[in-house]
């Protein structure tokens, strides 16, 4: 077996790797203005689960613009961060200067075994060619007795969720060819069965999972402008057929927006996560 220079074993990017490199790379800016506010929402109750508190040694993987690693520091850890892109690494820098941030592409971590007290995750395995191989990487980096958790969002997806995706697919968008699903050998239920199985996997001890049901209020400019922006599979599915056919799903979407919007103009978008933990 191939090890990486710290240990953890190499394992090549899949066809699905590639496709979230190429669908992330230059997003970071857009991505911390659109979309981060709505990941944020998980990050106290990821950081409780995974017991994080004055001095504790943690990594941030998948870490996006820094939301969850400017939370782990106001609790007084030490923060370490990872993430694949690395303009999304430059962001959190700015947003964290104080922790240890790398670019790094999961599963393969720059970590000695048990390096860490905690190791979260926040949606990183909603973008990861291989799952399982992820879990098995963070429990090596995580101390014996240290803490894992991550979130994912759940399927069947929440109504605010899909929201811009019934008005592309209204206006004859579909997913592009250059962008796969991934493959089934490594796809898991996003079930909290199917979660919680995937730590057991792992061989993490103690492991719960916990279905978060919340609405994310914005305005509807507001959310529309991430996945204009070409945010995540949603983004290229709408930019995926011109112009024209973007203009027509923006349409279908105003008028939908009805369903969900509040008295005082904005959105409130029901979403749905799961959040597991367990011990290494």
């Amino acid at each position: 077996m191939v090890t990486s220079p710290q240990g953890g074993a190499a394992c090549p990017s899949t066809p699905f790797d590639r496709a979230e490199g190429r669908i992330w790379s230059g997003k970071a800016e857009a991505y911390a203005h659109t979309y981060a506010r709505l990941c944020a929402h998980l990050a106290p109750a990821l950081l409780d689960a995974a017991e994080v508190g004055p001095d504790t040694r943690v990594l941030d993987v998948g870490c996006g613009s820094g939301t969850v690693s400017a939370a782990a520091a106001g609790r007084g850890a030490t923060v370490h961060a990872v993430d694949a892109e690395h303009g999304m690494v430059e962001v959190a820098r700015r947003a964290v200067p104080e922790a240890g941030l790398c670019t790094a592409r999961l599963p393969e971590l720059p970590y000695a075994a048990n390096t860490f007290d905690a190791a979260v995750g926040n949606f990183v395995l909603n973008h990861v060619g291989r799952p399982r191989h992820v879990m098995a990487e963070l429990r090596r980096i995580t101390r014996p007795g240290g803490r894992v958790a991550v979130t994912i969002w759940r399927s069947p997806a929440a109504p605010g969720q899909t929201l811009i995706g019934r008005a592309a697919q209204a206006a004859g968008l579909t997913r592009p060819d250059w962008l796969p699903a991934l493959a089934a050998e490594d796809d898991f239920p996003r079930t909290p069965e199917g979660l919680a199985a995937l730590l057991d996997e792992a061989k993490l001890l103690g492991v719960e999972c916990s279905e978060v049901l919340w609405e994310h209020r914005c305005a509807p400019e507001a959310w529309w402008a991430g996945a204009e922006r070409g945010i995540g599979v949603i983004g290229q599915v709408l930019n995926s057929g011109g112009a024209e056919r973007a203009a027509a799903a923006r349409q279908v979407y105003d008028e939908l927006c009805a369903e969900f919007r509040s008295a005082d103009g904005l959105l409130a978008l029901p979403h749905a996560a799961l959040l597991a933990h367990g011990r290494a």
